[in-house]
């Protein structure tokens, strides 16, 4: 009875709308026959004259414990066909045994999300006619789950309220196009503050996949599945545990010949820098994570000789790297991340800077700016930093805590410094400018004598720049790099402090 889930009319109108059943979507995404269900006929059930078992109505939350990949993992479904997937039809004690158990025993936690929210319809006032005034019940272990097991949010239908919260409460989250929609209330409370619009408008992956909150968007719910079980092959089962080194499956001394001419020579052109991760990691590994938002810089995780990192780029295509509001959120999520969960991160570093203007301070970038850095200082893992081209102010120095012992490498096309020398040497002699007679003549000089102090070899002169190396060295590199990172490795729980 529980596995007819709401009925046969429900369950049609769910796979009328192109997704799967909970128990479907269970089945697809862990090992087959591993998943072990708890509380399967928990739910609401009546009885005749006679006592006997009439009619029963499973709770719309199934869980369980399974494996991915041989791991062991706890999957928490909603299911939409029972009210909706609302919250307060699911039995809270199932979410709390689930959270208790994966925290407990040590697993990550999969939330498959499709849910109306916490609170269900307003017709429950109708059996008790009372309000109350609000309680998030399993909130706090939520909470404690994020700084002890990886947690994983698929929104597979509308993710409202309790839904959305629990789709943002997760180290990766993913929508499924024109399946998903993430929003703290529906249409019909949008309606009522004077905004008519459809779930897709309000809360569709075209929105929340651009500004972050959620990590990325695939075409099907097959694909959530596979990128859930990819993200969760880097990461140990908890903090409690390093990440799991596999078999090495390409060369360490690989040398990919185009790395010596991928960067232009102009200093403005720009470049993929996914070529260049994709060229020193092993092959077929980056998994880049957030490609919809804060584009100036790419994230991601990846394996060198079988090590799981974590990985940062600048990406020259937006703004020519520089680090805008939204591109400190993403790096202090990726660092806390690494941090969290012992990935040593790789930083190809290409950075103009913050961003510069009034779209930009109006953002916040200079408050976000600063908590980037901290999360940069505060990380608890080795920082690899090869500088591949800028790295100019604030933004330009965080590319690692410099405090602690330098393991780091520049490329010849490096360029860095306080500001760029294009308009500093013109604000600097603007006086002298304005007295010559010949302008065009003086700048050609002054530039010429400024931008030959910006090659990189004299950086080296005076030590400032640890190895200049050649760009097919890089992964060698990289693999030394990440041998001599695993013995700093600890595992356990990272504490920090407030950051600006």
């Amino acid at each position: 009875m529980a596995e007819k889930m709401g009925g046969e009319e429900p369950v049609s109108r769910q796979r009328g709308r192109g997704k799967l059943t909970v128990r479907e979507r269970v089945s697809f995404l862990v090992d087959p026959g591993s998943f072990h269900e708890i509380g399967k006929i928990a739910g609401v059930a009546t009885y005749d004259e006679d006592e006997q078992l009439e009619s029963f109505m499973a709770s719309n939350s199934v869980v369980g414990r399974a494996t991915l990949d041989g791991r062991p993992a706890m999957i928490l479904g909603d299911d939409f066909t029972v009210r909706g997937g609302a919250a307060d039809a699911s039995i809270r004690g199932k979410t709390t045994i689930a959270l208790k158990q994966a925290i407990e025993y040590r697993m990550p936690l999969v939330q498959l999300i499709d849910g109306t929210g916490g609170g269900g319809s307003i017709k429950m006032f109708l059996k008790d006619p009372r309000t109350y005034i609000p309680e998030t019940p399993s909130w706090e272990l939520l909470v404690e789950a994020m700084g002890e097991i990886p947690t994983v949010s698929l929104a597979l239908g509308p993710c409202a309220g309790l839904g959305a919260g629990r789709v943002g409460s997760s180290h990766y989250s993913v929508m499924v196009k024109e399946l998903s929609q993430v929003f703290v209330a529906g249409p019909p409370v949008a309606i009522a503050i004077g905004e008519d619009v459809s779930k897709e408008e309000l809360g569709g992956w075209e929105i929340q996949a651009k500004n972050g909150t959620v990590d990325d968007v695939v075409d099907t719910e097959a694909d959530a599945f596979k990128a859930a079980r990819r993200f969760l092959s880097y990461l140990p089962s908890s903090v409690h545990e390093l990440p799991p080194v596999t078999a090495p499956t390409d060369d360490p001394k690989r040398k990919e010949e185009d790395l010596i001419s991928i960067v232009p020579t102009d200093g403005k052109t720009p470049y993929k820098p996914q070529k260049i991760i994709n060229a020193t990691v092993d092959k077929g590994s980056f998994f880049e994570i957030g490609s919809q938002w804060g584009r100036g810089i790419v994230t991601g995780l990846a394996r060198i000789d079988g090590h799981p990192v974590g990985v940062m780029a600048g990406n020259p295509f937006f703004l020519d790297g520089a680090w805008t509001a939204d591109v400190c959120d993403k790096v202090i999520r990726h660092m806390d991340l690494c941090s969290t969960f012992h990935l040593p991160v790789v930083h190809f570093v290409d950075c103009a800077g913050f961003a510069v203007g009034v779209k930009h301070e109006t953002a916040g970038v200079t408050r976000k700016g600063v908590r980037a850095m901290a999360a940069v200082y505060q990380a608890t893992v080795p920082v690899c930093a090869v500088v591949i081209r800028k790295a100019f102010g604030l933004a330009g120095s965080a590319m690692m805590n410099p405090t602690k012992a330098k393991w780091r490498y520049c490329w010849p096309s490096g360029n860095w410094g306080s500001l760029p020398m294009s308009g500093g040497i013109e604000a600097a002699f603007r006086k002298e400018l304005s007295e010559t007679d010949d302008k065009e003549a003086l700048l050609k000089s002054l530039y010429k004598k400024f931008e030959a102090m910006e090659d990189p070899f004299r950086t080296a002169e005076a030590f400032f720049a640890e190895e200049i190396i050649d760009p097919r060295e890089t992964r060698p590199l990289l693999v030394d790099f990440v041998h001599h990172a695993r013995r700093r490795l600890e595992p356990g729980k990272t504490v920090f402090g407030p950051r600006p």
